[in-house]
């Protein structure tokens, strides 16, 4: 597992935070994604205000949790960024310890839906995205997730695996459109597969949407909004759908390892990332959207992220039990209907 070690770059005595973090070292465990941005945005920052050393462990969150699991008598990680869905299934092994918000100076400024993403007080929300369609705006118009399945577009479809984090999100939010929203998401996996020969791809990696909308194979594909960016730049019309049933999404959230020996300073640190500045920096750089709804952004990055009291009331999460407790179930029926 990759492993970087970032030297602080502030003398102790000088630390906002004085001598009580002196010497100390943070561990946490991220996501791979802009690292090198991460390291110049918050972890350095954090290290000069500190005065501490900061170890960033990253991986995929499969071997990251795996990693906690293992070490879970004597951790080693401090503090992690994982999926909701992650940190459900890491309070359920007794991986993570409740997060005391009075602690943390930035936590009235999130998003309500950022503050206990799972209802559990076991972990904070600092970024989400929606998911919905991009579409080429001069061949079909999208009022409804199923139009994704009218017989004049859908062989122009590209459509998320059910195996991806856009996969189980899209396909509720088809199942909201056809009337069959039921947990096991079976009536809309049952539809993709009433249609699998014509639709497009069922694609895994949403960076290869980008040449098949250039080449016109395809017109439209659900994608988390992470990924738009990419469609502005083609030399076609291309939009974004704001289909009746709304947007869907996923959100990230920020864990306390239980039993951590740094729990004090993990909390800075969560404070520290949640804050207006730091949220304010991650945005504009169109790395994370911002949970602090402090955050104001200019109007290119806010066209690029997902931004706004509104938009945060408005995504439709899947709740994380809910996928935990499906996932299997999920992958058996996309496998019988749709194939692998």
């Amino acid at each position: 597992m990759k492993k970087i070690l970032i030297a602080s770059v502030a003398l102790a005595a000088l630390s906002p935070l004085g001598a009580a973090a002196a010497e100390r070292t943070l561990t946490i465990s991220v996501y791979a994604f802009a690292q090198d941005d991460f390291k110049t945005l918050v972890y350095e920052p954090f290290e000069a205000k500190c005065g501490c050393k900061l170890v960033v462990e990253t991986g995929n969150s499969v071997e990251r949790l795996a990693k906690m699991e293992a070490n879970k008598a004597n951790p080693v990680v401090d503090l992690a960024a994982v999926s909701m869905a992650d940190a459900l299934a890491a309070s359920r092994a007794g991986l993570i310890d409740k997060v005391d918000t009075a602690k943390l100076t930035n936590f009235s400024k999130l998003y309500d839906v950022a503050k206990d993403p799972n209802d559990d007080g076991m972990s904070v929300g600092y970024t989400f995205y929606a998911t919905s369609i991009a579409y080429r705006s001069d061949k079909m118009k999208i009022d409804s997730w199923a139009d994704l399945l009218k017989p004049e577009y859908v062989s122009h479809v590209a459509f998320p695996n059910v195996t991806t984090n856009q996969g189980p999100p899209a396909l509720y939010m088809l199942g909201l459109a056809l009337g069959k929203d039921t947990p096991d998401l079976k009536g809309p996996i049952e539809a993709l597969g009433e249609k699998k020969d014509d639709i497009v791809t069922f694609y895994e990696k949403s960076s290869q949407l980008v040449q098949l909308m250039q080449q016109e194979e395809i017109w439209a594909a659900p994608i988390g909004r992470f990924s738009w960016a990419g469609f502005t730049k083609l030399d076609v019309p291309i939009a974004w759908a704001t289909p009746k049933e709304g947007q869907t999404g996923g959100m990230n959230v920020l864990v306390l390892t239980k039993g951590s020996k740094n729990q004090d300073l993990a909390m800075q640190f969560m404070d520290f990332w949640l804050s207006t500045e730091i949220q304010t920096k991650l945005a504009e750089k169109l790395i994370d959207s911002p949970a602090n709804s402090e955050v104001k952004l200019s109007e290119a990055a806010a066209g690029n992220l997902t931004y706004g009291e509104a938009t945060a009331k408005s995504l439709k999460l899947i709740p994380s039990a809910v996928a935990l407790d499906n996932r299997a179930g999920w992958l058996k029926t996309w496998n019988d209907k749709v194939g692998q």
